[in-house]
């Protein structure tokens, strides 16, 4: 049995590691991926001597697929969680806490966001229970059109953006309701005559904490003590394929027996020899809208279609490390909505910093225990430990919104003079670092645009018209690894199907 898994991120790899649980170590396996590292997304870097992650730093932790497989590979004794330090937000030209009673941003009542909105604004939130009662429109909406209509401008401005722009690097305008904030549509559909009803039937009713309704509550988020691509690692240790980076999949075809072929652009390299076509029995295609687009033009071209209706965003990473000792604030870090300006009167160039040794604790150089740390290429590199005194302070700033390209062509140095400039108006921050790592994702996150559920749905009814393939990836279900983990597992389970009964 011979299976390609085209793409080396944690979608494809969790495909490759699961198909060779299912069809054990006779199957053959090759992992193909156009890039010189696997992991996608998942990238840790040494920055002053410590493991940082430098894309996503953080998995869903109340969402078991990223936990349970973590737990499978033996990893379960790395898993750290948030400090629980609290997270500000930006807003109206003041650094103010980010409200507790709201769901993506939108409030179930005035009082949770009176401190960020100004007087007319959380009299505006008050009243829209007075309104007519709310009704959806068939299918999809946008999600900034809706919010706005009903909460104001200033919600969505001050809350809903910033919140969505860590995580899409969208504004809520060009983002779908169903896809991105689901419990609220559903208890749209189930009859709440209001966006502040809809949110509140999703949270504790008021006055009742975390704490109060349960003793011990489970974290919110997880991340890997020696960073994140140590799950990589183990993905494809624990897969045994046969991986080709530097290996970009030009076309993919059905053979007249039902096989597949793919034209790979053969780029030679030490790891990867040039191999122009490769013949297998089945396909996971694990990679971005626009590459999925065009290998499935010919074989499913109304996923292609759907596909190709996805828009991409671009963004940076700018990670700082400052000396020992340097103080940061007392929050986990700062969201900045898009219309928020400078002192100066010019927008900020970062949407959002993260004070990680202040969110972290394993980052504040209290974890001894991980003397070796390794990256995404398997390659090791030995680290000192040290004490909170001496570990150096590191923080990320996030660059890019989508639609906003002239900010990422800013130089590397440009970038990071722009971030230190907003971290001082912001933080107070001047230290100058000691060291410094930009990382650019040009493409790298889906926009879930209005219908983005219904273009899925068009995808996979698509794909599963066609025996022996499968797709995964973060254009699916979801951008965080949980879900990415989800479609990996299930891509791989079902051309396992297929190869098994075949043979």
């Amino acid at each position: 049995m011979k299976v390609a898994v085209v793409g080396g991120g944690v979608s494809g790899l969790t495909a490759a590691y699961r198909l060779r649980t299912l069809l054990g170590p006779g199957a053959e396996i090759t992992v193909l991926e156009a890039g010189r590292e696997l992991g996608g997304k998942l990238r840790t870097v040494p920055v002053a001597g410590r493991p940082c992650d430098v894309g996503a730093e953080a998995f869903l932790a109340r969402r078991p697929e990223a936990l349970e497989l973590i737990r499978e590979l033996g990893l379960g004794d790395r898993l750290r969680h948030p400090s629980g330090a609290s997270s500000t937000v930006r807003a109206g030209g003041r650094t103010v806490g980010l409200p507790k009673r709201t769901l993506m941003g939108i409030p179930a009542d005035a009082d949770a966001v009176s401190d960020v909105l100004s007087g007319g604004g959380t009299a505006r939130v008050a009243g829209e229970r007075d309104l007519p009662p709310l009704r959806m429109p068939a299918g999809d909406v946008s999600l900034g059109h809706l919010v706005r209509e009903r909460l104001g401008d200033e919600v969505v401005d001050r809350l809903v953006d910033p919140l969505l722009g860590g995580v899409y690097a969208g504004g809520a305008d060009g983002l779908g309701l169903r896809a991105v904030v689901p419990a609220l549509a559903a208890a749209v559909d189930r009859g709440a005559t209001s966006l502040s009803s809809a949110v509140a039937a999703q949270l504790p009713g008021p006055g009742t904490s975390n704490s109060t309704a349960a003793p011990n509550p489970a974290p919110v988020f997880g991340t890997l003590s020696g960073g994140l691509a140590a799950l990589i690692t183990e993905l494809a240790d624990r897969a045994g394929a046969d991986v080709r980076l530097g290996v970009p999949v030009r076309a993919l075809n059905r053979r007249t027996d039902g096989g597949w072929r793919l034209t790979t652009g053969a780029v030679a390299s030490a790891h990867a020899p040039a191999e122009p076509e490769l013949d297998v029995d089945a396909v996971v295609l694990a990679v971005p809208a626009p590459a999925a687009a065009r290998l499935l033009a010919e074989v499913a071209p109304d996923a292609a279609a759907a596909y190709g209706e996805v828009e991409l965003a671009s963004m940076a990473v700018v990670t700082l490390a400052l000396p020992a000792s340097t103080p940061l604030p007392a929050s986990s870090g700062v969201l900045i909505g898009a219309r928020e300006r400078t002192r100066a009167g010019t927008p900020f160039t970062a949407k959002a910093f993260t004070f990680t040794s202040r969110k972290w604790p394993h980052q504040a150089g209290s974890d001894t225990e991980d003397t070796e740390d390794t990256d995404a290429t398997g390659d090791t590199e030995n680290t000192t430990d040290r004490t909170a005194d001496e570990a150096p302070v590191l923080l990320r700033g996030s660059v890019g919104r989508f639609g906003d390209t002239a900010t990422l062509r800013a130089t590397d140095d440009e970038l990071v003079r722009r971030v230190r400039a907003d971290l001082a108006e912001l933080a107070g921050i001047t230290a100058d670092p000691v060291d410094v790592v930009v990382q650019r994702w040009g493409g790298g996150l889906p926009q879930y645009g209005v219908g983005h559920l219904d273009r899925v749905a068009r995808i996979e009814r698509a794909v599963a018209e066609v025996p022996g393939l499968a797709v995964a990836g973060a254009t699916l279900h979801g951008v965080g690894i949980p879900t990415c983990i989800g479609t990996g597992d299930a891509a791989a389970r079902r051309v396992a199907a297929h190869v098994t009964v075949g043979s």
